[in-house]
């Protein structure tokens, strides 16, 4: 590869017009803003953020520069936000920036349904993260992609050659320790999303690290309580590895700095990247800028996965260098639901027999499920350890309980689905074609193609697919999608517009034990001894980590190594079925239970979904107060308690 001046574009933040000005006097090659609405930067939108003359500016600005210019548009967009979101579309593609950075896929669907002409990029956010979604994102003018920061430089690469796509990759600034766009964990707590623009960072509260069944502290030294507070990414040091590995676009998180600090930044690294262009056989590192960057940082700095799998070097355990902590730890909510009792029901037709879907990990509550009255059992993708994934063998005995009880027998895919993934899913749907359950329930674009590529079987989307509005429900249907999941980070209205105004069938999960976050870090492992060569049964504890409301957040670990973090309370909307009309599942998430309690939820949903259906009272006190006893948490309603989860606009 002959490097020149236009193989690398240095991508510079502004969060107002003084940083924009900073970032191309000091050499951006482009610069990424947002407007006023939708976009992941809305806590100081007062005084950072563009208006809608000062983009037309800001685009006159840059192209007179010879500087290209994107629109973040990066956020879940709620039903009652729609018709203001055609009307920026518009107005964007009057102004015409050179790219619109999405996360939602109602974006793609309104944008190609107005004819709108601006090519797109997928945020982050969108979590792209194999080659297979890639095939579809390109029928929508995606051009480049903003790779997930948990892919490494020789998987980008990999992925670069087989996409032919740029990429972009955040290369410097503050980084999420979870999965981009996989983290509901403000959006249930405090009605402010990540995916909306609005994290207060959980992520930055102090957590000791116990032993779930005992309660013990494991980790009795106070210097390193913030186990999930990643230092900042800085690749400085690396630029010919980025270069080399194929990234296009060198990405400088930052669009809440002041002009100063983006000035240093791209002065820094345009001076780096120009030398190495130049000469890359003699280049080394320039010490000075280096030691500008360092002095100069707010936290600590790591490559997070570019270079390898992170370790405890890579967090900031004692909280000195935390520039600005977003919240406190609360505790979560139970039962406080003022505004739930308010709502009126979803106004849409009941069709029939209301269906009843339970997640399940194991044989044993595959029967629990299908004997107490479940409609659908769906085989979770992840297996929590100890317990084992769904080998081809167990599937086949799921599939005959199935029959047995007249229940559908759906398949689940892991959330995250990299190469690795991707490889042993491609074999094991080919198989499971052939054992003819009901269906797949498909976790992103990628398992959806390959779903559809291996199998002759329906394909739902789960949860982890954000589903906030009837456009991207539709943008679903139109790609092969039977029945949609709301996303967990709805207010119960939201919830009621989607399920009225979508064509998809939409489930709703109304009870369980659900994912605050997903992380690809070991976080037992970075304070306790373990070798996977010397103990690897360390993997097969129950920990979790308590904040300092006194919550305690169930870890768990996956078969691909990844770590779950749990809410501290389970989900249960067992009091408010009668809410629920024109729902075309009720799914309770049990795949983190025992076949006892899966039993036990199966038979009280069934009856109280039954008793809608003749008319009858759903809710029995008794019921409820057994089930409040019965699990292995204490119950809430989440989100629900808010009115809604705080808009864009």
């Amino acid at each position: 590869m002959i490097l020149n001046r236009k193989s690398v574009e240095l991508l510079a933040p502004a969060g107002n017009w003084d940083a924009l000005v900073a970032a191309v006097e000091a050499g951006a090659d482009a610069v990424y803003l947002g407007g006023k609405h939708f976009n992941m930067r809305m806590h100081r939108n007062k005084e950072t953020n563009f208006d809608d003359e000062m983009l037309k500016k800001a685009i006159e600005y840059t192209h007179a520069h010879g500087v290209c210019l994107y629109i973040t548009l990066n956020n879940l967009i709620s039903d009652d936000e729609i018709e203001p979101l055609k009307q920026y579309l518009a107005y964007l593609n009057e102004i015409r920036p050179d790219a619109i950075l999405v996360q939602d896929f109602a974006v793609l669907e309104i944008a190609r349904e107005m004819g709108i002409t601006i090519p797109f990029h997928t945020s982050v956010m969108m979590n792209t993260h194999n080659e297979h979604a890639i095939k579809k994102l390109k029928e929508y003018g995606i051009t480049r992609i903003v790779v997930g920061r948990e892919m490494t430089l020789s998987e980008m690469s990999l992925f670069k050659e087989r996409t032919g796509l740029e990429i972009e990759y955040f290369m410097h600034g503050d980084m999420c320790i979870a999965e981009s766009g996989q983290c509901i964990h403000s959006g249930v707590l405090f009605g402010q999303s990540g995916n909306r623009g609005r994290c207060l960072k959980p992520c930055r509260w102090a957590y000791k690290l116990i032993d779930e069944e005992t309660g013990e502290i494991l980790d009795k030294d106070d210097q390193h309580d913030y186990k999930l507070a990643l230092k900042d990414m800085c690749m400085y040091r690396n630029i010919p590895e980025l270069i080399q590995a194929g990234v296009f676009s060198f990405k400088i998180e930052g669009r809440m700095r002041p002009a100063d600090f983006v000035r240093r930044i791209v002065a820094t690294y345009r001076k780096a990247i120009d030398a190495y262009i130049e000469d890359p056989y003699g280049y080394q590192v320039d010490e000075e800028g280096w030691q500008d960057l360092y002095k100069n940082r707010a936290r600590d700095f790591t490559t997070t996965f570019a270079l390898g799998q992170p370790d405890a070097s890579d967090i900031g355990f004692d909280g000195s260098r935390e520039p600005r902590f977003f919240s406190d730890a609360v505790e979560e909510a139970g039962f406080q639901d003022e505004i739930l009792k308010a709502e009126p029901a979803i106004d849409k037709e009941n069709k029939g027999k209301r269906q009843l879907a339970v997640q399940v990990a194991d044989i044993a509550s595959v029967e629990a499920a299908c004997s107490n009255g479940a409609d659908i059992i769906y085989l979770s993708g992840e297996a929590y350890k100890p317990k084992k994934p769904w080998s081809l063998k167990n599937v086949a005995k799921a599939i005959e309980i199935g029959k047995k009880y007249n229940a559908k027998i759906v398949i689940g895919t892991p959330r995250t689905t990299m190469c690795r993934e991707c490889g042993e899913l491609e074999q094991y749907l080919k198989a499971v074609n052939e054992l003819k359950p009901a269906g797949v329930l498909v976790s992103n674009l990628g398992s959806l193609k390959l779903a559809q590529e291996c199998t002759d079987l329906q394909v739902q989307a789960d949860f982890s697919f954000n589903l906030f509005n009837h456009k991207a429900a539709s943008f679903m249907k139109k790609n092969g999608i039977s029945m949609g999941t709301a996303s967990l980070e709805l207010s119960f209205a939201q919830v009621k517009n989607l399920v009225e105004q979508s064509e998809l069938p939409i489930e709703i999960i109304v009870h369980g034990s659900y994912e605050s976050m997903i992380c690809d870090h070991n976080f037992a492992a970075m304070i306790l001894p373990y070798k996977h060569l010397i103990n690897p049964e360390f993997v097969n504890r129950h920990y979790a980590l308590k904040d300092t409301a006194g919550g305690v957040h169930p870890l768990r670990m996956d078969q691909f190594g990844r770590n779950h973090i749990l809410f501290t309370k389970d989900l249960c909307y067992y009091p408010y079925l009668e809410k629920f009309n024109g729902v075309a599942a009720f799914r309770i998430e049990a795949k983190d239970y025992a076949p006892e309690l899966v039993a036990e939820l199966t038979k009280a949903y069934r009856t109280a979904l039954d008793n809608l259906d003749a008319g009858k009272p759903a809710f029995d006190e008794e019921t409820f107060k057994k089930l409040q006893e019965s699990g292995p948490r204490k119950l809430g309603i989440g989100v629900y308690r808010f009115r809604q989860s705080q808009d864009s606009l």
